[in-house]
């Protein structure tokens, strides 16, 4: 018992010492964890690097608001949930790059014009791909655009590019909140298709009469009779002129349903080739997969049982146990054709996050090309300069020379 004991204290003696040096008892649990604490890790010089410079109540503010979002940042990247981890994960996530997102905003106003004129291309960059392109923060930048990348930054310029930061960095909030809420959707409709399955199946264990899938071939008059016709049996001759339901058994509607999930894997795997990677989180290309299997069981048992009452013509007997189960696999594979929409509306959402949309046509084509004579002019000589508004570029006037006097009488 004494030796038990010193071995729990030296072993939490072991994890006080490794806490005490900044280091953790285990290694993050999965990839987005190590991301995070990467970045943490970076947005940490930053703010270091920003306190060893003169401080004011402002920058004490700012200061103060990064540290806190990088605590809270790290905490939930340490954050474990204990038995609700298997659906907490996106509450860790959410609760670690949103203040990370936020931290990085409050770093830009502790920054140096120098550094701020330098991260105008990033920011512009976000813009172009999170703010619609009627955005007055996106025209406004579009606007100032030449003047922020020269590095000519005045108040209302740093606080234009903040605002445009923070909006972008909400704006992809946005899109991911979708991506989570449609994942939700699926792994949802999931839930609800597999218990509904699972009743059924176990519905038809404990009364299998009640929902017969048993047929009774209708032969001429010359063919030998096959008698009862049951998915998990056929009863041969011995049963001819039975009543189908009296020899339903079962496991009949659970055979069905599996044959129907083999149907629906085939289709999975043949649609693993449009499934691209993606870097948004949530893993909703597997939610989107995993809701076929349940959906193929369960289109495969009604499908069955349309046939079994007769209600697609040419098919309301089938004449053995192998026609029965190689039908319901097909049927379980043609749950493809509803939840292919729900493939399309995964990859729609999926393209939505960080798609770049159109340009502000007029202030972003005027700054290329004003940039563009710019150039041209310095090339030939004629460097341009900007006009008192700075509004445009204008030539250097060129002195000319006194009018030549044409030659003729009146110059004599």
């Amino acid at each position: 018992m004494a030796t038990s004991v010193a071995a729990r204290e030296s072993t939490w003696a072991r994890t006080r010492r490794r806490l005490e040096a900044g280091l953790r008892s285990r290694p993050p649990r999965s990839p987005w964890r190590a991301r995070a604490k990467a970045r943490i890790a970076y947005l940490e010089v930053q703010l270091s690097r920003e306190k060893a410079k003169p401080l004011t109540d402002d920058r004490k503010a700012l200061l103060a608001g990064t540290a806190a979002h990088l605590g809270k940042a790290g905490s939930a990247a340490d954050e474990t949930f204990g038995w609700r981890r298997l659906w907490s994960g996106s509450t860790a996530q959410e609760g670690v790059w949103s203040n990370l997102r936020s931290a990085d905003v409050l770093l830009f106003q502790l920054a140096s014009d120098a550094k701020a004129a330098g991260r105008v291309g990033e920011i512009m960059a976000l813009v172009k791909r999170h703010l619609d392109k009627d955005d007055p923060q996106r025209v406004g930048l579009a606007l100032r655009i030449r003047h922020l990348v020269s590095g000519e930054l005045t108040r209302a310029d740093r606080e234009l590019l903040t605002r445009a930061l923070d909006s972008a960095y909400a704006a992809l909030d946005a899109e991911l909140a979708r991506v989570r809420s449609l994942r939700n959707i699926l792994w949802t409709a999931t839930f609800v298709v597999l218990l509904g399955v699972a009743g059924l199946a176990l519905y038809g264990w404990f009364s299998p009469r009640s929902l017969s899938l048993c047929f009774a071939p209708k032969l001429g008059p010359g063919d030998a009779a096959n008698g009862i016709v049951c998915p998990s049996r056929d009863y041969g001759k011995k049963s001819v002129g039975g009543v189908p339901s009296n020899f339903a058994q079962s496991r009949d509607i659970l055979t069905v349903e599996i044959a129907g999930l083999a149907g629906a894997a085939f289709t999975v795997i043949a649609s693993l080739r449009h499934i691209r990677g993606t870097s948004a989180p949530y893993k909703l290309p597997l939610a989107s997969a995993v809701l076929k299997f349940p959906t193929g069981a369960l289109s495969a048992f009604l499908g069955v049982l349309l046939i079994r009452g007769a209600f697609v013509p040419g098919l309301s007997d089938l004449d053995s146990r192998a026609q029965v189960l190689a039908w319901a696999a097909v049927f379980g594979a043609a749950q493809h054709l509803v939840t292919r929409l729900v493939d399309d509306r995964a990859q729609m959402t999926l393209s939505e996050v960080g798609r770049p949309t159109d340009s502000v046509v007029d202030p972003e084509s005027a700054a290329v090309m004003e940039g563009s004579v710019r150039e041209e002019a310095w090339t030939q000589g004629t460097p341009a300069v900007q006009d008192g508004d700075g509004e445009g570029p204008r030539r250097d006037p060129v002195k000319k020379g006194p009018a030549e006097q044409p030659e003729g009488p009146a110059a004599r």
